[in-house]
C-alpha cells in the first residue's frame, strides 16, 4: 500500500501539503523571538486549522472514497491511502500541539504570573469560589443525561464540549444507568479568570473542564461518580446542493445549514485519562475506528485559549500595536488635469482615481478608502449605478451599510453575494436579506461556480458622458480581516478596465458572454490558459537564449496544467521564485525537473493573502497582474475570479517591489520546501543581518 507520495512522483498531496503548513503555524508557537502571548495565539490558529482540516478537507476524502473509482489530484492516490498517510501526520501534529502548551507556553506563561491552575493546585480560597461559580453560572445550564432505554445516546453537535461520566448507585427511580453524558453549552466560557478575592495573582485561570471535574457529582445527587472524561466530536461540515435540482438556493443552503452540525464523524478527542472501555463505548456509538481517535493532555479545543490575551490584558507581551496608514484626500493642485468644480474643497475619490490609478496595501494601508468609495457614491447625485461582488463582508458591516444608502438615495445597486462562503454562510444570508429590504438587486452569482471575484463598478455622469470607476483587489470587502490579511486593492478608471468589470457583471447578472475582454483575465474562461501562455512564453525565450523569469506569490498551488507547465519551463531554464503561504503541489529542486525552482513560505504577523504574477516577458514589456484566484484548481475552473494588470509604473514597482521582491530577501519568516515536501526554516548566513519582510513594511509604512 501506497502511504506517502515518494520523491519520484512529481506531485505532492495536497491534504498532506496542508498539514506542513499547519506544522510552520505551530512553529510559531514555539519561537522565543515572537511575543509570547503572540504565541499563545499561533497555537491557537493552528488548533483551529486542524478543526478545518478535518471537518472539510479529510471530510472530504472520506466522501471521495465511497468512489472507487476516485483518485485525488494532481497526486492520483487513492482516497484510503492518503487518508491512512494524513493520519499517521495528524496525529503527530496534535501530539506536537499539547507538548508546546504543557512544556512550553505553560511554563514560559507561569514566568510571566499568567498561570493555569490545575486543580492538584487550588487553594482552600480557589475551592471555594470555583464551587460557588459553579452552583451559580454552571449548573443551572447544565442537562446531565443518564443513558438507558428512555434515554438514547444523544446528538451531539459538530465540536461541542461534551463529558462522559461514570456512575455507581441509584437515583430517585431507583435506575443504576452506569454511563452519562454532560453537554456543555457554547456560551459558556472555555476558560475561567479568577477574580482578585479568589486569588493571589493577577491573572490565574482554570480550564471550565476542570471546574466541572471537580463539582461534577452535583449533577448526580445519590450517586457516586466514579470516572469523567470531556470529548469532543468533529463532524463532516460540507454542504451538498444540487443547484440544478432547487428552486431558490438560499432556502436550500439554509436547510443545508441547520444539518452542518450533524455530519458525519470524522474525528473523536478525549482526554487521555478516559479509560480504553469508555473511548471505546465512544467510538462505537459514532461507528468509528482507532485511527479517528485523538487522545489529548489537556483541553480538548485548544481554539478557546484564545480568550487569554484579552483577560490577562499583558500588553507588553503581544505585538506592538500598529496603526494603517491613511490614505490622504489632496487638494487640486496640478494644472492641466481636468477639474470638476472651482470648490477649494479637498477632491473626491473620483477626482484622484481619474487622474491616476491609485493602489492600497493591506493591512499596511487603511481599508477606510474603499468604504469612503462607497460611502461617496452613495451620496454622489451625479452617480447612477453601484454594483460589488461580496463574498465575505463580517457582521456590522459599513460595506452593507454603505450599499444600503446608496438604494435608499435612489442608485441602481446591485450586489453579487456568494452564498456560499465557507462558514460565513448564515451571514451572508442575513446580509442579503438586508440588502433586499433595502432596495438592492441582489444575485447569488452562477450555478455551479462560486463567485469569488472582488470587483467594485460605480458608473458616474459627468458632463456630457459616463464614466466608469472600479476597484480590484486580491483579498475579501471585510473590515476585520483586513487589518490582519496583506492584499492589494486597485482603484481605477481606466476605460478597458471598466468596460471589462462592467461585461463581467453583466455576465454574472444576466448569464451575458465576457470572451472578448480587453486587459482582465478571468476563471473559468481565461485566467488558466492565460497563465500558461505566459509561462510557455517565458519558456520560449530561455530556449532562445533570452533572460527569462517568474516570480509568483500565492496562498496555494496545486492545478496540474500550471504546474506541468512550470516544470517545463524550469527545464528550459527559466529562472522560477514561487511564494506561496499553504498548499504547494509542486515539488522543486528535483534535477532534470525542477531544479529551477524554488518555493518559499512566509509566515509571520499577519497572514499572507497576496495573488501576485509577475512574468518577465524579454520584449521589453515585463507583465504583473494581481489576482483573487491562487493557482488552485477550484479557483481556475469552478469559481468566477478575476485577474488584473497592475498598468501604471509607480504602482508597478511599488506590487513588483512590496509584493514579490522583498519577500525573497526574507530570512526571519522564510521556510523553504524541500523536493520531499517538508519545509526548513531559513535562517540568516553568516553576517547576514536578519530581515522581515512584514517588519520592513511596517517600518515603511509608519515613516
Amino acid at each position: 500500500m501506497q502511504t506517502e507520495a515518494t520523491p519520484d512522483t512529481p506531485y505532492i498531496n495536497r491534504e498532506r501539503s496542508l498539514l506542513e503548513f499547519n506544522r510552520r503555524v505551530l512553529a510559531q508557537a514555539k519561537n522565543p523571538e515572537i511575543p509570547l502571548l503572540e504565541r499563545l495565539k499561533f497555537l491557537c490558529i493552528s488548533s483551529s486549522n486542524m478543526d478545518e482540516f478535518f471537518e472539510v478537507r479529510l471530510a472530504s476524502l472520506y466522501e471521495l472514497r465511497n468512489d472507487p473509482a476516485a483518485r485525488t489530484q494532481p497526486d492520483n492516490m487513492d482516497p484510503q491511502d492518503v487518508i491512512d498517510m494524513l493520519s499517521e501526520v495528524a496525529h503527530d501534529l496534535v501530539k506536537d500541539q499539547y507538548h508546546t502548551l504543557n512544556n512550553i507556553l505553560i511554563p514560559d506563561l507561569e514566568k510571566e504570573n499568567i498561570r493555569f491552575l490545575r486543580r492538584n493546585r487550588w487553594t482552600d480560597q480557589q475551592k471555594e469560589w470555583i464551587r460557588e461559580y459553579f452552583i451559580q453560572s454552571l449548573q443551572p445550564v447544565m442537562s446531565p443525561m443518564g443513558l438507558d432505554p428512555s434515554h438514547p445516546f444523544p446528538r451531539l453537535l459538530n465540536k461541542s464540549l461534551n463529558f462522559i461520566v461514570s456512575l455507581e448507585g441509584k437515583d430517585a427511580f431507583g435506575r443504576s444507568n452506569g454511563l452519562a453524558i454532560v453537554q456543555v453549552p457554547r456560551s459558556l466560557p472555555r476558560i475561567i479568570k479568577l477574580p482578585p478575592e479568589a486569588t493571589d495573582g493577577p491573572n490565574d485561570f482554570v480550564f471550565l473542564s476542570s471546574v466541572l471535574h471537580s463539582n461534577v457529582s452535583n449533577l448526580f445527587p445519590g450517586m457516586t461518580v466514579t470516572g469523567c472524561h470531556q470529548f469532543r466530536l468533529t463532524r463532516n461540515t460540507n454542504l451538498f446542493i444540487d443547484e440544478e435540482e432547487v428552486d431558490d438556493i438560499m432556502s436550500a443552503l439554509q436547510g443545508e445549514l441547520t444539518s452542518r452540525q450533524y455530519g458525519g464523524a470524522i474525528r473523536l478527542e478525549v482526554s487521555d485519562q478516559c479509560p480504553k472501555n469508555m473511548y471505546e463505548y465512544l467510538l462505537d456509538q459514532f461507528d468509528m475506528n482507532n485511527d479517528q481517535l485523538y487522545m489529548v493532555n489537556g483541553p480538548v479545543n485548544l481554539h478557546r485559549l484564545n480568550a487569554v490575551p484579552d483577560l490577562a490584558k499583558r500588553p507588553d507581551l503581544l505585538f506592538a500595536p500598529y496603526s494603517p496608514r491613511q490614505l490622504s484626500i489632496k487638494k487640486k493642485k496640478q494644472a492641466g488635469f481636468k477639474l470638476f468644480s472651482r470648490s477649494k474643497q479637498p477632491e473626491s475619490l473620483f477626482e484622484q482615481i481619474q487622474r491616476k490609478d491609485i493602489l492600497l496595501h493591506h493591512p499596511y494601508d487603511s481599508f477606510t478608502p474603499v468604504i469612503e468609495f462607497l460611502q461617496q457614491a452613495a451620496k454622489d447625485p451625479n452617480v447612477l449605478a453601484i454594483r460589488m461582488t461580496l463574498y465575505r463582508t463580517g457582521e456590522k458591516s459599513a460595506i452593507i451599510d454603505a450599499l444600503e444608502k446608496a438604494a435608499r438615495n435612489g442608485k441602481e445597486v446591485t450586489a453579487v453575494v456568494e452564498l456560499r462562503a465557507r462558514f460565513d454562510e448564515d451571514n451572508n444570508i442575513i446580509q442579503a436579506n438586508r440588502l433586499q429590504d433595502a432596495g438592492v438587486n441582489v444575485v447569488y452569482g452562477v450555478v455551479g461556480y462560486k463567485t469569488h471575484a472582488k470587483m467594485i463598478l460605480v458608473v458616474r455622469r459627468e458632463e456630457d458622458q459616463l464614466r466608469q470607476y472600479v476597484h480590484l483587489g486580491t483579498g475579501n470587502y471585510h473590515h476585520i480581516t483586513t487589518r490582519f490579511y496583506t492584499d492589494f486593492g486597485l482603484f481605477s478608471a481606466n476605460p478597458s478596465m471598466g468596460r471589462d468589470v462592467s461585461k463581467i457583471f453583466q455576465q454574472l447578472t444576466s448569464l451575458g458572454d465576457t470572451n472578448n475582454l480587453l486587459v482582465l483575465l478571468q476563471s473559468p474562461f481565461t485566467l488558466q490558459p492565460g497563465m500558461v501562455k505566459r509561462i510557455q512564453r517565458e519558456a520560449e525565450n530561455a530556449r532562445l537564449g533570452k533572460s527569462a523569469r517568474i516570480i509568483a506569490k500565492m496562498n496555494g498551488l496545486q492545478e496540474q496544467g500550471i504546474i506541468d507547465a512550470l516544470y517545463e519551463a524550469s527545464q528550459a531554464g527559466v529562472k522560477i521564485d514561487l511564494i506561496i503561504r499553504g498548499i504547494c503541489s509542486l515539488r522543486p529542486g528535483i534535477p532534470g525537473l525542477s531544479e529551477n525552482i524554488t518555493v518559499t513560505s512566509i509566515i509571520g504577523r499577519f497572514l499572507e493573502h497576496h495573488r501576485v504574477y509577475y512574468f518577465e516577458n524579454t520584449d521589453g514589456n515585463p507583465e504583473l497582474f494581481c489576482s483573487s484566484a491562487d493557482w488552485m484548481r477550484r479557483n481556475l475552473f469552478s469559481r468566477v475570479e478575476t485577474c488584473f494588470p497592475i498598468l501604471d509604473k509607480n504602482n508597478f514597482q511599488q506590487v513588483y517591489t512590496e509584493g514579490l521582491a522583498i519577500y525573497l530577501d526574507d530570512n526571519v519568516g522564510a521556510w523553504i520546501l524541500q523536493p520531499d515536501g517538508s519545509y526548513l526554516k531559513r535562517e540568516p548566513q553568516q553576517d547576514e543581518p536578519p530581515f522581515s519582510a512584514q517588519d520592513w513594511l511596517i517600518e515603511k509604512y509608519s515613516s
